[in-house]
């Protein structure tokens, strides 16, 4: 899957992604800045998650509940130094337990991450559009 988008647009992307039914666990690739956390609080929001939603920079990992009573976990590995880090902090748990996983930074884990996962590339254009594949 292809899209080219504006930000306004961020609500259609998330259910078209949603609607191609990808794996659970969702790696976001792209620049800082491109709209990744932005992507992955309206595809929370497009799973059912009432409350607000925020970048788990700082504590690696927000889980969220949908109003279907899935569990929803938002990982941020920016600041993440060793992989082993990951591990220390359970990751392993979090990526077999059959609950939707969106993974920003996933390089740095690159070795921790499961086969079966889905991939979201995200560019930025010269015009303020974004540019969205979906593997």
């Amino acid at each position: 899957m292809n899209i080219v988008f504006s930000l306004d647009q961020i609500q259609e992307v998330a259910e078209q992604i949603i609607a191609q039914n990808p794996k659970k666990i969702i790696l976001f690739n792209g620049e800082m800045g491109v709209g990744k956390t932005t992507l992955i609080k309206q595809l929370c929001k497009t799973l059912g998650v009432g409350d607000a939603t925020s970048s788990p920079t700082f504590s690696l990992v927000n889980e969220y509940h949908t109003s279907s009573n899935q569990i929803v976990y938002h990982f941020d590995f920016y600041r993440l130094n060793k992989e082993t880090e990951a591990l220390d902090m359970g990751v392993d748990d979090y990526l077999y337990s059959g609950n939707w996983c969106f993974i920003e930074w996933s390089e740095k884990i690159a070795s921790l991450i499961p086969d079966g996962h889905s991939v979201v590339d995200i560019a930025l254009s010269a015009d303020g559009k974004r540019s969205l594949q979906l593997i």
